[in-house]
């Protein structure tokens, strides 16, 4: 059993741009790169569920996160996932006992420079070290309950509610 499972689902984080398609795809995830730079030396396992869009992630693909989750040895659960229906996949992991899940995305893809992606995964990261039990999304340098946020797609940040 690792410290901290990663679950990687896609969304925005891992999308790749090409030139020729004039369009993003999602890619592999990044995580396993990200944390390698940030020399992050705890015993992490990463398994990626999915390489989709949150746009396309349905109930059948959460029902299978939140199996995931629940059948996870880990207790501390980091989960990237597309921005847009985050607070759909939280919602329906609230109520798992006994596991700290910490959600997050990115508003521009990991592979840009200035992208908020190692930000939002140190933040997790951070979430499922410290927070009680839960289901939590760290976005925009703040952790919010996954039951009390949504994205405010005009300001492109997430906000309590």
């Amino acid at each position: 059993m690792a410290d901290i499972l990663v679950l990687t689902t896609g969304g925005t984080i891992d999308k790749l741009y090409f030139d020729a398609l004039s369009e993003y795809q999602i890619g592999g995830s990044v995580v396993g790169r990200l944390l390698a730079t940030a020399r992050v030396t705890g015993d992490v396992r990463i398994v990626e569920l999915m390489r989709k869009d949150s746009l396309d992630i349905n109930d059948a693909d959460r029902a299978a996160i939140v199996a995931a989750v629940r059948d996870a040895p880990e207790d501390r659960i980091v989960i990237t996932h597309g921005t847009d229906t985050m607070t759909e996949t939280a919602a329906a992991l609230a109520g798992i006992p006994g596991k700290r899940i910490a959600l997050l995305g990115a508003l521009s893809p990991a592979r840009f420079s200035e992208s908020d992606a190692t930000f939002n995964l140190g933040m997790a990261f951070a979430t499922v070290q410290v927070a009680a039990a839960g289901t939590w999304i760290a976005m925009n340098g703040t952790v919010f309950p996954g039951a009390s946020v949504r994205k405010d797609r005009s300001r492109n940040a997430f906000v309590a509610i």
